[in-house]
């Protein structure tokens, strides 16, 4: 079981950085695509540790080309010599079009066949076979001897892709090696929504549940104390009202009988008014969406609310200064029978 811990932090303090993940005891470093370049920290992390798994979580592929994402993706994971786990995810409209200026499309459908063009592409550098990909949003046909690095050592990297939707799900399942279930769902959707499509691109592509890895990174309300926690509450509870307010998320919240609450967040988060929002996300639904515990409590309770479900978890907690402690934290979450990707803020 794995454990892995985030790299949100200057460049210059990655050589550190994950030095103390590996001291700690973690499996993996974890770059994310928000305020920074997801893979220049990995590039630094391969070369500054020596076992850790390397993932994005997520780079941004429609913000990209697969023929750009996979040299960035090929050349970390020879540096790594085949640590890299890419993992990939759409975004939002809003996002790729305002943001990346990029085209916007059937996001399912457009990641599915980014990866199978990541793919195609590696095998060309992989056999020297002639690149021939022509799908319906990418046609990858010239690759010349010039521009090939080559076959790997260490084989393509491995991808996992974002999702919450069914659509993206069976994506995930048909051509992806993870799939990285977004914070803003519940244990319920996840179990009757999220995983059904996983099975059925699973099913489609005639691949079984062992080959693909499911990754949640649930909203997490914890610290040493009650006051700590509260803190904790105030930060999750405008996290939740944050997410909800998005169409794309309301498909959860209709599960759960909140989906009239979210064209109501959509036009105060257009208003500003981010603390009105906060105070809509009742209690019960506080109770639904994130987990409530003591960190000395905090994986059994995990284990109990996600029994049999998750590969990894992603939790945002602050690992303090007793290191003796914080090892024994994460031996008790391998202990609960599922990997742990613990993304300490």
């Amino acid at each position: 079981m794995l454990v892995d811990g985030n790299l949100i932090v200057n460049l210059a303090d990655v050589p550190a950085r994950v030095r103390d993940l590996e001291d700690f005891g973690y499996d993996g470093a974890v770059a994310v695509e928000t305020s920074h370049d997801p893979f220049l920290p990995l590039a630094l992390a391969a070369e500054h540790s020596s076992h850790l798994e390397l993932l994005t979580e997520v780079a941004i592929a429609l913000a990209r080309n697969p023929m750009s994402v996979a040299y960035s993706a090929n050349d970390i994971n020879v540096l790594s010599q085949g640590r890299l786990i890419l993992g990939l995810g759409s975004q939002t409209s809003a996002h790729i079009q305002k943001r990346f200026s990029m085209p916007w499309s059937a996001p399912a459908a457009r990641m599915r066949e980014f990866i199978q063009a990541l793919k195609a592409i590696w095998n060309s550098w992989q056999t020297g076979e002639p690149l021939k990909f022509r799908g319906d949003f990418y046609q990858h046909t010239l690759m010349t001897h010039f521009f090939s690095p080559g076959p790997s050592p260490f084989g393509p990297p491995r991808v996992y892709l974002g999702a919450l939707g069914e659509l993206m799900a069976e994506a995930a399942g048909e051509v992806a090696d993870g799939i990285l279930v977004h914070p803003m769902t519940t244990e319920r959707y996840i179990r009757e929504v999220t995983l059904p499509a996983v099975e059925r691109g699973l099913a489609r592509a005639g691949r079984t549940r062992a080959d693909i890895q499911v990754c949640l990174t649930p909203f997490v309300i914890s610290g040493e104390d009650e006051g700590a926690m509260q803190a904790m509450l105030t930060a999750v509870r405008m996290q939740i009202a944050f997410y909800a307010s998005t169409p794309a998320y309301r498909a959860v919240l209709e599960l759960h009988g909140w989906g009239g609450l979210q064209p109501e967040l959509n036009t105060l988060s257009k208003q500003g008014r981010w603390v009105e929002m906060g105070e809509l996300i009742t209690s019960d639904m506080i109770e639904t969406f994130a987990v409530q515990a003591t960190v000395d409590r905090l994986p059994a309770t995990i284990g109990r609310r996600f029994d049999r479900i998750p590969d990894r978890i992603s939790l945002n907690l602050q690992w303090g200064v007793d290191r003796d402690r914080w090892r024994e934290f994460i031996a008790s979450l391998r202990a609960q029978g599922a990997a742990a990707s613990v993304i300490s803020t």
